[in-house]
């Protein structure tokens, strides 16, 4: 399969243009130079950075052409640092990866399709020019019900991006939040410069235990990494529903769970990708900060001797706080050796 170069080993910056108060306080001060700097120095070689559409329109869709500036300022920081960037629509108007933000109508709207076209071609215009800035058409689809739709707005778009900027690498990803079912169902690419974009936060009940947004779960509840897949079954039905009792079909339900877990669950990813010549990268994946730390690292090694097998190339959810951040006091004790996992300079 084809390698992606230059975006093997990333982090994302999330919460800092995106899922944030959006102010100029928070902008200014979330992110600096010397975290562009922290993150070369860490042997990343790109970052991600989630964008909301709030950030440089008005209420009423219009431009407002200086709040372009911070992503001005992510693009030079990562020139200067000798890093590759990732500008990852997060949000767009009519549509969130998250119901709660009350974004609504994207998908059955020409008009809000048409923006978001046009808001693409407004990006592709200033950041076209630069080799190190790759474009992420919009951050996790949801519904399956929306893949039909989504293939004709993305295959637009792209389109009109490309009479732009024609060799700046895409990233389309699918429905279920970007998940790897999703990736079949993607339109063929359009040329070389596509990449297929997953999401990776399996198995879920571990990542997210406790997350306080998923209404299911219990705040209070814990579980190690090594399981049984008879355990993960039984706690993701308690934790998440009745729709995960087949989630680890398949699997002898009397061993633990390793990296053959992630194998599995990339198999059909890397065939599709194999089959389409197109490069694969997971632009999100991470551990919530309920976990222990070394605990976290089990899981970390075992997603990334998959992703290593396979040459996939990764960004982290995410840089600091956000209850994924690794640059925060609480990994301090397992933060090297898990940058030695992501960027694959030990063995995981």
């Amino acid at each position: 399969m084809k390698i992606w170069k230059g975006f093997e080993h990333g982090i994302n910056f999330g919460g800092w243009l995106s899922q944030c108060r959006h102010a100029e306080g928070h902008y200014v001060s979330f992110i600096r130079e010397d975290d562009f700097a922290k993150v070369k120095s860490w042997g990343l070689d790109h970052i991600r950075v989630p964008v909301d559409y709030e950030l440089f329109e008005d209420d009423k869709g219009n431009f407002i052409p200086e709040r372009f500036c911070y992503i001005d300022f992510a693009v030079k920081e990562c020139e200067k640092n000798g890093l590759n960037m990732v500008l990852d629509l997060h949000r767009t108007r009519g549509y969130s990866f998250d119901e709660g933000h009350g974004e609504t109508g994207f998908f059955d709207s020409p008009e809000l399709q048409e923006h978001f076209c046009v808001v693409w071609e407004e990006l592709a215009t200033r950041y076209g020019k630069y080799a190190n800035v790759a474009f992420e058409l919009l951050n996790e689809v949801t519904r399956k019900e929306y893949s039909d739709t989504w293939n004709r707005v993305a295959d637009a778009c792209i389109k009109r991006i490309r009479r732009i900027a024609p060799e700046t690498p895409i990233l389309v990803g699918g429905y279920y939040n970007n998940s790897v079912e999703a990736l079949k169902d993607l339109a063929m690419p359009q040329d070389e410069n596509i990449i297929y974009n997953f999401h990776c936060y399996e198995p879920l009940v571990f990542t997210h235990q406790g997350a306080t947004w998923i209404s299911t779960m219990d705040p209070s509840f814990r579980c190690p990494y090594r399981m049984t897949y008879q355990d993960y079954t039984e706690k993701s039905v308690e934790q998440l529903g009745g729709g995960f009792a087949n989630a680890f079909a398949g699997f002898s339900m009397d061993a633990a769970i390793d990296e053959t877990y992630f194998e599995r669950h990339f198999a059909e990813a890397v065939s599709v990708a194999e089959a389409r010549n197109v490069r694969l990268y997971c632009g999100e994946y991470g551990v919530i900060d309920r976990v222990d730390p070394e605990e976290v690292l089990l899981w970390y090694k075992d997603f990334h001797k998959a992703l290593s097998k396979h040459g996939i190339g990764c960004a982290a959810w995410t840089y600091r706080r956000m209850d994924f951040g690794i640059d925060d006091a609480r990994m301090d004790g397992v933060r090297d050796r898990l940058l030695g996992l992501i960027t694959r300079r030990e063995q995981a």
